[in-house]
């Protein structure tokens, strides 16, 4: 009966249900959310463009660590290392935004920042020593197509990969990125001074003023934390005579990116080598997507956004290895940074690109950038590399606490973690298996994960029994 017709009006309302009030909620949240938590939200390219520096200051370091140490061993000359630096910065840079604004099926269209891959730098220092870095370059190459039919195709083979084992898999990137953070904030891999007091009082100092910026702050200025943090650290490392201005002495105000000078070797056991690592670096691939997909927007990811991210990956390896340079992987730093900041916006992040692309023209931009303590950086982000690690439990959860769910996370996570901290334990394994797996437990967990999930037997034959049971 529609009371209104008649006249009466009810002078009180029933209160609203739990769930009307869920909904209320959600509409006003979706309606104040600010446009920096949305993909595609309204917001000026200026406005954005503190957001994006963020991401870049949070990879720039460990974006250009893997080419110190691969040109240094090839013997390249300062000048030779110099381009393949200034190329490293291009590609990466062109493979954010590429990942941003996919071209048709390449491209992911969520958060991601590229950069140069860790993954490799084992066996491109091995292939070096014997090959040369011509046989690097050409199994960049081949390897980044592989990556990219990898991708393609994603939707075949990804089915190998259940929830539990892309919540093994994030879970292990983040865990992996803790004793990156903390020798950061110890002053660097093989810093002379690594473990000072003038160090650890930097990494102190930028985590202390990332907390309290993000304390003290509201609204969209608390999303600036991890620049604060990077700013107060480096004016204090200034302070402290840890900046290195050396570097700005004698550089060219502008620069261009040159096409590698070393001509490109097909050798077939690097590229065998390369093509093994792609393979591993495509499942990191699904594991940071997971990742990103779930602390930035609180979703699953799309098999389409998947499988754009992993060929996105490929695709921009292959135009690396034209310039001279490794693979890229999209960034776990930038992972964190988000669960930390819930900034999304594809257009803030573009910036973040074309500030890299910036970069690899003017030599000064890169040199500031290069500049920054390793200590300061730590102190920035290790609180971040936590986050993926809760991010990667709350998966496990959502997959479910199963008896067969419950083994595989726990055996993967201890073989993966536990062995990859006591190499010597593959002593007897062939190198190339040792370059693979004796470092990486995110390789070895997702195997081990992977090769679980075939074995155990499903969980729906005991829980079909027991619904029989119940039903008799």
């Amino acid at each position: 009966m529609n009371t209104t017709q008649h006249g009466y009006e009810p002078t009180t309302r029933p209160s609203p249900s739990p769930q009307q009030q869920t909904t209320s909620k959600r509409a006003e949240a979706a309606v104040t959310a600010s446009p920096l938590t949305s993909l595609d939200g309204p917001i000026s390219f200026w406005r954005g463009i503190p957001f994006g520096l963020q991401h870049v200051l949070a990879m720039f370091v460990a974006n250009l660590a893997p080419i110190f140490l691969v040109t240094a061993a090839a013997h390249m000359t300062a000048a030779q290392s110099a381009v393949v630096i200034q190329s490293g910065l291009l590609v990466a840079g062109l493979g954010t935004c590429l990942q941003l604004y996919p071209l048709w099926r390449v491209g992911s269209r969520l958060p991601m920042v590229t950069g140069i891959s860790f993954t490799y730098v084992a066996a491109a220092v091995t292939i070096v020593s014997k090959q040369g870095y011509g046989a690097v370059v050409g199994a960049v190459m081949v390897g980044g197509v592989i990556e990219l039919i990898l991708g393609l195709t994603a939707r075949y083979w990804t089915r190998l990969v259940p929830p539990i084992v892309s919540a093994v898999v994030v879970t292990s990137i983040g865990f992996s990125l803790l004793s990156v953070g903390a020798t950061s904030f110890g002053g660097g891999s093989g810093a002379r001074d690594f473990g000072s007091w003038r160090n650890l009082s930097l990494g102190l100092i930028s985590l202390v003023a990332c907390l309290a910026f993000q304390l003290l702050m509201k609204g969209t200025l608390k999303q600036l934390s991890v620049l604060f943090g990077l700013v107060v650290g480096y004016v204090s490392a200034i302070a402290m005579h840890k900046v290195d201005f050396s570097g700005f002495s004698h550089l060219q105000i502008v620069s261009l990116p040159q096409f590698t000078e070393f001509r490109p070797q097909f050798d077939a056991g690097a590229v065998i080598s390369f093509a093994l690592l792609y393979l591993v670096s495509s499942v990191e691939v699904l594991g940071d997507t997971a990742a990103l997909a779930k602390v930035g927007l609180d979703r699953k990811p799309t098999s389409r956004e998947t499988s754009g991210a992993i060929a996105g990956d490929g695709l921009i390896s292959v135009v690396s290895g034209i310039f001279g340079c490794l693979p890229l992987t999209s960034f776990a730093q930038n992972i964190g940074l988000v669960a930390m900041t819930k900034v999304v916006n594809r257009k803030v992040i573009l910036s973040g690109g074309l500030i890299l692309v910036l970069a690899s023209f003017v030599p000064a931009i890169s040199q500031v950038f290069n500049s920054l303590p390793q200590a300061v950086l730590g102190g920035c982000t290790i609180m971040m590399f936590g986050n993926i690690i809760l991010s990667g439990f709350q998966m496990i959860s959502e997959a479910g606490y199963t008896q067969r769910n419950i083994t595989i996370a726990a055996l993967s996570l201890t073989i993966g973690i536990g062995f990859t901290q006591v190499s010597g334990i593959f002593a007897r394994f062939p190198q190339l298996f040792q370059s693979i797996f004796s470092t990486n437990c995110i390789v070895l967990s997702f195997v081990v994960a992977v090769i679980l999930n075939a074995v155990l037997p499903g969980e729906e034959r005991f829980l079909g029994a027991k619904s029989q049971t119940a039903a008799e």
